[in-house]
């Protein structure tokens, strides 16, 4: 797979019968700023997102209408989102698996809020926040948490689905800071390969993956930092 981090909690996913993006929050995004949106954008085939904030909505709803992608969100969310104008959707809610032929896609719990203000000032509630589990053809299992903090049930759904690559949030005040997350790799999981994300973003947040990198350090596990609009292969 080609795994492609656009800042933030934004990546694309490229895999034999799929080019997928995750959370696509790109225009005001300031760690995307610099990279090309029509190369991010083009062929992609489906929409998967953790949750309703605006920045990790981002550009759903005009990609899906560019691209005619489908899109995967909890079911409140999904129906506001066809409330817009998206009918590619494809809803479910925590515990639910949608297959999409070469992957499926699994809602786990995360602890964090999901709700979406609109420019008329109303707040939309947009169901629960969720992580999101895929198991790939041929492929190691992906586990992006969305947002999230440390949790004990984090040791249930690695025995139940035994991811081998976490996308994990580090950028503390809206979801658990580097230590914290480390502690939950290390304590919770047996990834062989850890992305941090959800940082250097906005001033109030964790502006690099240190303390991340450090309390992963002397694991088994990998830890990859890489550069906005920078690609690895897994």
């Amino acid at each position: 797979m080609k795994l492609t981090w656009l800042g933030h909690s934004a990546f694309r996913l490229e895999i034999a019968g799929a080019t997928i993006l995750i959370d696509p929050f790109l225009s005001g995004n300031p760690s995307f700023e610099g990279l090309d949106r029509q190369t991010v954008t083009e062929g992609v085939t489906h929409i998967l997102l953790t949750h309703g904030h605006g920045d990790h909505l981002g550009d759903t709803i005009p990609i899906a209408k560019e691209t005619g992608a489908t899109v995967l969100a909890n079911a409140d969310l999904a129906a506001w989102l066809g409330s817009k104008g998206i009918e590619n959707l494809q809803p479910g809610n925590t515990g639910g698996t949608v297959d999409f032929g070469t992957f499926t896609v699994t809602f786990t719990n995360a602890l964090h809020s999901s709700a979406f203000i609109t420019e008329d000032g109303v707040s939309h509630a947009l169901g629960n926040p969720n992580g999101l589990m895929l198991h790939i053809d041929d492929e190691p299992t992906l586990y992006h948490m969305g947002d999230t903090d440390i949790f004990a049930d984090m040791a249930l759904i690695n025995e139940l689905h035994t991811p081998a690559i976490g996308l994990v949030p580090i950028g503390d005040r809206f979801t658990m800071g580097g230590a914290v997350a480390a502690l939950a790799c290390q304590r919770y999981f047996n990834f062989d390969t850890v992305i941090p994300i959800h940082y250097g973003t906005f001033p109030i947040i964790d502006q690099t993956p240190e303390a991340f990198v450090t309390g992963m350090g002397g694991g088994p596990t990998e830890v990859l930092t890489p550069k906005p609009g920078e690609t690895v292969e897994i």
